[in-house]
């Protein structure tokens, strides 16, 4: 991606570079706001601009491109274009009629060579009858127009010359049509995509640009031999000049910024230290060079606030504070204009719609493609405003850093004469890097500023078709709505989950992210545009979104949401259909996804885009597996049953076999012997539960042993002992 940002005069930098193919004459007024100097680090280089800008895409905006394999005078060709454009065929994306089969093959080189000569002819046609178009538009034209079911071109067939005649001739119409909406809505996409690019692609080009163009100063610093002191004068010299063009504050023909500039130098890397840097290796001197300039901008900066220096330093924070609310106000105001068109052209087809007999009387205004040149316009300056409102965000916040890094460097400095370089270094590359921030806004500006302006002549053909005259006479009746009032009107309407079992339906309350779902066609309400044959009306997600095959569909009423859910394949069919008669609403609905061979602006970073792109050859190989399925075979199976016998006598042999081992004096330090016991340890039981019985204790009385009155003793026995159910 390369992007067109130098100013063509290193005072006042111009806005994005004009697409040749859309206007024969000048378009749009000057910017209302043009920062002075903001890249006067360039004026010692070469006069000029930028390397012409390729397409660039950001925001998911793209046109993107498309490819169109197709039969050109007996032969089938396949190239890429470098523009988006539908399909040529609504089942495989592809125009592809085939070749005779006794016709060879055409090489891409030749293919190439032969659609370049019918976009060069289209091209010199409309040369000659005084409009000059770009290879980019007319490619776009020729795939439109045979997209264009109407024209009667045949995909089933091979274009012969008459076709091809035919083609051109159809492109060459479409394209001197200067008083066609539908015309200017594609130029104005084919600009916006040509010189519209995210805010991240467009610092990284524009620091990529600023180096390339320094880099042969840098060179003949870094690759100096210097020995002598003339040599060695010279080479500081030519650092002085590096700084000031890479920091961009000040003019080296200026004797008394070089004096400032120097004076800055030398108190960091004075010229008796030449010799050290040119010691170093060429990476560690461009490395120490920018160290350097980045050190002397913060010291100059810092000066410069302290009211002892600064010549040549605009006030880049003064300046973007005065011209980003310029700018905004500006585009409000546009986008206010633009809006209030809409409405009323919206207002006046909602009446067409439901009288079909003033629809035949309006035909010629063509007041659909006249909606679609506004609606797109109000995209594009809502994306401007987007990025201008990210731009003062920023500014706001490096503004305070600016502040805060001054009065850090202040409080260290104080009134010392003399400060280690270890505090005050990193403050002075911080503020350089601050003040690259504000030169980068500056520059941004300036161009959003440029876009918007240049944007503006597409709107050119509503005051030739629709005077004010004519405006008051067809909204007699008619009550214009904002898309808000449209909102509100059915804001109690919803959709009953009751009523669709087997549809998923999205809501505010029981979808995280609700507001970031992206909404298909623009968020505009699908089964209206198909309906109406293209009337866009605004959705209202609060209705319901429906979620149909990964993708979110609103409506403007809930009437509308029932209809199209009950055959939503038959609408988008529809609406398709209807993109292939007006191509501008591929970019204006984003219906990319509708059409196959569409390839997306990001997948295509690497391709020259302003040219036709040859096909890509590479060399591929495939390997197919061996055996796919896992291994089966048992390895310890033996047919022979002699070998089965051999082995059971081994292991019966191994039985009787015993090992014997000896250890020599000599080895048995040889190796390290250990061994492992385990502790014995306390180990103990308990049962779940203790329990105990008792019995009876045996009592028994026993009289008569001590004798009596007779010589023959008699022994009596009493059992005392107590039943055992008396316990």
């Amino acid at each position: 991606m390369v992007i067109t940002l130098l100013p063509r005069e290193p005072s006042c930098p111009e806005g994005p570079r004009k697409d040749p193919g859309e206007e024969s004459g000048s378009r749009g007024s000057s910017s209302p706001f043009r920062p002075r100097s903001a890249h006067s680090r360039l004026r010692a280089l070469e006069p000029g601009v930028y390397p012409s800008r390729k397409r660039a895409w950001g925001r998911g905006q793209s046109l993107g491109c498309w490819s169109i394999p197709s039969s050109l005078i007996e032969a089938e060709l396949s190239v890429r274009t470098p523009f988006w454009a539908p399909p040529l065929n609504g089942n495989s994306g592809h125009f592809r009629p085939e070749a005779p089969r006794s016709a060879a093959r055409m090489p891409p080189t030749q293919a190439e060579s032969v659609i370049k000569n019918i976009i060069r002819e289209i091209g010199q046609e409309c040369a000659a009858h005084g409009e000059i178009v770009s290879e980019t538009l007319v490619a776009f034209m020729v795939k439109a127009v045979v997209l264009d079911p109407s024209n009667g071109f045949n995909t089933d067939r091979t274009l012969v010359k008459g076709d091809v005649q035919k083609l051109v001739k159809l492109c060459v119409t479409r394209l001197l049509d200067s008083k066609n909406p539908s015309l200017d809505t594609i130029k104005m996409q084919v600009y916006f995509d040509m010189n519209y690019t995210s805010r991240e692609e467009f610092l990284e080009e524009h620091h990529r640009v600023l180096e390339s163009r320094l880099s042969s100063v840098s060179r003949e610093i870094t690759d100096s031999r210097a020995c002598v002191r003339e040599e060695l004068e010279s080479l500081y010299r030519k650092i002085v000049s590096y700084v000031l063009l890479c920091s961009g504050l000040g003019s080296p023909t200026d004797i008394k910024i070089v004096r400032e500039a120097t004076a800055a130098l030398q108190s960091v890397f004075p010229q008796a230290e030449l010799g050290t840097f040119l010691t170093l290796s060429k990476k560690d001197r461009e490395r120490q060079l920018k160290e350097l300039t980045m050190i002397v901008t913060g010291i100059r900066l810092f000066n410069r606030d302290c009211g002892k220096g600064g010549e040549g330093i605009d006030d880049l924070p003064a300046i973007l504070q005065e011209a980003i609310p310029a700018t905004t106000q500006h585009v409000d105001s546009q986008l206010e204009v633009v809006q209030d068109q809409a409405y009323r052209y919206t207002a006046i087809l909602e009446k067409v719609a439901k009288n079909p007999l003033l629809s035949q009387e309006l035909q010629p205004y063509m007041l659909k493609e006249a909606l679609y040149n506004v609606r797109q316009y109000e995209f594009f300056l809502q994306i401007i405003l987007s990025d201008i409102i990210t731009c003062a965000q920023e500014v706001e916040m490096m503004i305070k850093q600016l502040g805060a890094q001054l009065e850090q460097l202040k409080f260290t400095v104080k009134s010392k004469t003399a400060v280690p370089t270890s505090q005050v270094f990193p403050i002075f590359i911080a503020l350089s890097n601050l003040w690259t921030s504000f030169q980068d806004e500056t520059v941004l500006i300036s161009i959003l500023s440029n876009l918007t302006t240049h944007l503006e002549p597409f709107l050119g053909t509503h005051e030739l078709f629709f005077p004010e005259k004519v405006m008051q006479a067809l909204l007699d009746g008619v009550t214009v709505k904002t898309d808000v009032c449209r909102m509100k009107e059915h804001i109690e309407e919803r959709v009953n989950l009751a009523d669709f079992r087997k549809l998923e339906w999205l809501f505010p309350e029981t979808t995280a992210n609700f507001d970031k779902l992206l909404i298909q066609y623009r968020g505009f309400c699908a089964y209206t545009f198909a309906t109406t044959d293209g009337l866009l009306l605004p959705g209202n997600p609060a209705i319901g979104i429906l979620k149909h095959k990964e993708k979110y569909y609103t409506f403007n009423t809930r009437d509308a949401a029932y209809s199209f859910a009950e055959n939503p394949e038959n609408y988008i069919d529809k609406i398709r259909e209807k993109a292939k008669k007006n191509a501008e609403l591929i970019q204006l609905l984003e219906l990319h996804q509708q059409f196959e061979t569409l390839i997306p602006n990001s997948q295509m970073k690497e391709v020259d885009k302003r040219y036709i792109k040859p096909i890509a050859k590479c060399e591929s190989s495939t390997q197919t597996d061996t055996h796919l399925l896992p291994p089966t075979i048992v390895r310890s199976y033996e047919w022979n049953e002699w070998e089965l016998r051999r082995k059971a006598i081994k292991l019966a042999n191994l039985r009787r076999k015993v090992t014997h081992s000896v250890q020599t004096d000599l080895s048995h330090m040889r190796r390290e012997n250990c061994s492992q016991v385990y502790p014995s340890k306390d180990a103990s039981t308990q049962s779940m539960r203790e329990a105990s019985s008792q019995v009876p204790r045996p009592q028994i009385y026993v009289a008569g042993f001590r004798g009596g009155h007779t010589k023959t003793t008699y022994e009596v026995k009493v059992n005392l002992t107590r039943a055992i159910d008396e316990t």
